[in-house]
């Protein structure tokens, strides 16, 4: 997101731009969607052993690798990146950091509450559960992921800012 606001809405408002990341949007959603459906049948439940991490390590272990990752920098200026520059032009930047801002606290309290959720109810979810909940999961990325490809392919084919 901060790259985003460093200079690169400039970058999105551009036509070969916000169609390339709708489309780069659709692709990863479709195939993370189709990934999750996939291996829904291969949950295996972990084994509990002695780990001498402590809470603090795991957490900045975990937060440093999301935050590093090639595939999370691509996936938020895919994803993040095509629907600011989809609405940047009909929003002052004011409106479109609070915006932000209300989708940074949403994603951590999302992640914190699945958190909480998987560690109070890990003994109820039996593998069934997870199967379906993989499933479903899966299904609604590639909705979503369709949805990315059929606003690429009005830009491209039923608007008048390119060129040719």
């Amino acid at each position: 997101m901060l790259l985003v606001y460093l200079g690169m809405i400039h970058l999105l408002n551009a036509p070969f731009v916000k169609a390339f990341l709708w489309l780069f949007g659709f692709f990863v959603l479709v195939y993370t969607g189709i990934e999750s459906i996939k291996n829904a049948g291969v949950i295996a439940q972990a084994e509990l052993r002695g780990n001498s991490n402590t809470l603090t390590n795991s957490f900045l272990t975990g937060f440093l690798m999301s935050l590093f990752n090639p595939i999370s920098i691509l996936f938020w200026l895919g994803i993040y990146g095509s629907i600011l520059a989809n609405v940047a032009d009909t929003y002052p930047v004011q409106q479109l950091l609070i915006y932000s801002g209300a989708i940074v606290l949403g994603v951590l309290l999302w992640d914190v509450t699945m958190a909480a959720a998987s560690s109070i109810f890990r003994r109820f979810l039996k593998t069934g559960v997870l199967q379906t909940i993989s499933w479903l999961s899966g299904l609604s990325l590639i909705g979503f992921g369709f949805y990315f490809g059929l606003q690429a392919l009005k830009l491209l084919f039923f608007t008048k800012t390119w060129p040719f």
